[in-house]
């Protein structure tokens, strides 16, 4: 007779065996996912700062460019050709400067839009995780489920040991992850 226990306890560490390597590899892929998605978080962190101080920069500049525009408007009378010479100038950096802000501010909108994917992206993961540790809850209900059964089976046997003995055959079922 076939030792139905033993093939039941080997099937079962087979899928715990199983389970816990899908359980591990699901969560180091999670793991090196976030701290990937971590290291870009940082970078784009930086990107910003450093766009923001480098915005702060150009509004100094420009307003130090205005200020001097003053001071230069109240000189004397033959420096007002120079004054305005000055003036055009000082215009055409004001508006280098303002489009460097708009591009920077370009910029910081496209990092934020960047990493409310990133945010999303994480949470996709997450979803996947807790997927995937519902499937193994699942897994492991069926095992103890089989498990009972078996042994509710096996408890009945010995008050019908009088009755000639059936000829039982056992197929093991195979499961198949749907990962």
């Amino acid at each position: 007779r076939p030792d139905l226990a033993a093939a039941l306890r080997e099937l079962r560490a087979q899928y715990e065996a199983l389970a816990a390597r899908n359980l591990q590899a699901a969560e180091d892929w999670y793991r090196a996912r976030c701290a990937r998605m971590h290291e870009r978080a940082a970078r784009s962190q930086e990107a910003v700062r450093a766009s923001r101080r480098e915005a702060g920069e150009c509004r100094r500049q420009l307003q130090a460019r205005l200020v001097e525009m003053e001071s230069l408007r109240g000189a004397h009378q033959s420096l007002e050709r120079q004054l305005q010479e000055l003036e055009e100038r000082h215009n055409a950096e004001a508006a280098g400067l303002q489009d460097t802000i708009g591009q920077l501010e370009d910029d910081l909108r496209n990092t934020k839009n960047e990493m409310a994917r990133h945010l999303r992206e994480y949470q996709d993961l997450l979803n996947v995780k807790m997927a995937l540790d519902i499937e193994i809850a699942a897994y492991r209900k069926l095992l103890e489920g089989e498990e009972t059964l078996f042994n509710m089976g096996s408890s009945g046997l010995p008050s019908l040991s009088s009755l000639p003995s059936p000829t039982y055959s056992f197929q093991p079922r195979s499961f198949s992850s749907s990962t």
